[in-house]
């Protein structure tokens, strides 16, 4: 796992991807690593914005996303992705760091920790919830939009195509790679009882208006999203 940055440190990133009228996405490289990351930002309905997996970005960009919303909440949604989290808070005195509860105590390694997921004040089209079966190591971020809903995760779903070279080979290895599922290396980590969150996201699925689903790593699946979750739970 990568350190936490302690300087505002532009690693190479996509343009913004407007997925909904309230909701972006920027995907950004991790270092010395061929994985990538996603970044979500969602506008609720007051103006304020979440990051959700904060990503620094070129400040031209930064400014663009400025100009949408008052950023006012930094969520880190898990022990493993605080790479940015402390360059944000700095940027960004005023927003509140969010983090899943399970995680809270590896999050605050690097920064103190505002609200865990139960205590997150959101809205009619945002909200926060831990995943069970996961220790709550993790959560969802469900947005709903003039299209619908999306579902955000994070290193509990993963979508990512098989890679060339040596990384890409041991991420196969890993199985961590060849389309949506929850990882290997995810089960090991983090799931206590498959059972429970098999039951989970097999309730995700059954979302109503339910339009995409955001991993962290990987494609966005806007296709048979409901579908696609169900045989992610399936699989388990």
């Amino acid at each position: 796992m990568p350190k936490a940055n302690a300087a505002w440190n532009v690693l190479p990133h996509d343009p913004i991807v407007p997925l909904a009228s309230n909701l972006w996405q920027v995907t950004g490289n991790l270092p010395n690593m061929q994985l990538r990351r996603t970044m979500i930002v969602a506008r609720m309905q007051d103006g304020r914005l979440l990051f959700h997996n904060p990503i620094a970005l070129a400040d031209a960009l930064m400014q663009e996303i400025e100009r949408w919303g008052k950023p006012a909440f930094l969520v880190v949604p898990n022990g493993w992705h605080r790479l940015d989290c402390a360059v944000f808070k700095e940027r960004y005195p005023e927003a509140r760091i969010v983090c899943p509860a399970g995680s809270r105590k590896k999050v605050e390694e690097v920064i103190p920790v505002d609200l865990t997921y139960e205590a997150f004040p959101g809205d009619e089209t945002v909200a926060l919830t831990h995943v069970t079966g996961i220790r709550d190591l993790e959560g969802v971020l469900s947005v709903r939009s003039d299209d619908g809903v999306t579902l955000v995760f994070n290193d509990l779903v993963f979508n990512v195509p098989h890679m060339p070279g040596l990384g890409g080979a041991v991420m196969r290895l890993l199985g961590s790679t060849g389309g949506p599922k929850v990882t290997r290396v995810m089960r090991t980590l983090a799931v206590k009882d498959k059972h429970a969150l098999r039951e989970h996201l097999l309730a995700l699925a059954s979302t109503p208006a339910l339009v995409r689903i955001v991993p962290g790593h990987g494609d966005v699946i806007a296709q048979d999203a409901a579908a696609t979750l169900l045989a992610v739970a399936d699989a388990l």
